[in-house]
């Protein structure tokens, strides 16, 4: 069985979220999961985000039924939503340049897939290894890669928060389609950068590791990174590959 949990925070310094998400059980090792962080326009980021997720659910069993594979469902998704998202703020001035970040993600008790487009970010957490299974579609990070910048100047560079690919901003959109192995007792993290530029990679481990329930540990990391400033919203789903669950079936 796999458990997961939503959990969206407004921050302490927003005005209103941008952020959406979602969880969408289709059986009890079958998980489909979304993230959206919204970005542009006079409070046009949440349309974007929210639109975003709304296409997902909206649509989800229909493309279950018409494509063969997880990638070709989470591709087809993102890249249908994107049409939808530009042709909405093409007929909607105020709207103008809105986009949003989105992770659509499928797990089952063996595999991960996801599509990826902005710099929400995905972690998957064995025991005491925590690694990012996407990578960050920001101007920043492309000077890291190119040898520019290193990793530490990248911190704080002042144009950190500039984003490279993003979904609604252009009729087409370049999408990451990622394949992964996890297995039980495993975690993955799917969160915006309200939580990743705020709670370090050691401390996620930590709390995902300790004894708290699955909800208890997403809203300890939404508190650390509103005690660290919480100066964007925070959003995060947390999936466990439950150990417990397993044995539980099996008896």
């Amino acid at each position: 069985m796999l458990k997961a949990f939503f959990q969206t925070d407004q921050g302490k310094v927003r005005s209103h979220n941008e952020d959406s998400g979602a969880v969408i059980p289709i059986s009890a090792s079958d998980v489909f999961a979304v993230v959206a962080d919204g970005m542009g326009g006079h409070q046009a980021g949440d349309v974007a985000s929210q639109m975003a997720v709304h296409f997902v659910k909206q649509h989800l069993d229909t493309y279950i039924n018409e494509k063969e594979t997880s990638s070709e469902i989470i591709h087809s998704l993102i890249e249908d939503a994107n049409k939808e998202i530009y042709s909405y703020a093409q007929s909607h001035p105020e709207c103008r340049g809105m986009g949003t970040t989105v992770i659509v993600l499928r797990a089952n008790r063996n595999e991960v897939h996801l599509g990826h487009v902005g710099d929400s970010r995905c972690y998957r957490i064995q025991g005491g290894e925590i690694t990012q299974l996407t990578d960050d579609h920001t101007l920043v990070n492309e000077l890291v890669k190119s040898g520019q910048i290193t990793a530490e100047e990248a911190e704080y560079h002042p144009r950190k928060h500039v984003v490279m690919r993003a979904l609604g901003t252009d009729p087409e959109v370049e999408i990451d389609d990622l394949t992964y192995e996890w297995t039980t007792g495993n975690y993955l993290l799917i969160c915006s950068d309200g939580l990743s530029n705020k709670v370090s990679t050691q401390s996620i481990v930590e709390v995902v590791n300790g004894e708290a329930t699955i909800e208890e540990k997403a809203n300890q990391l939404v508190t650390m990174a509103n005690d660290a400033g919480g100066e964007d919203n925070i959003t995060l789903i947390l999936l466990h590959n439950d150990v417990a669950s397993e044995e539980g079936a099996s008896e």
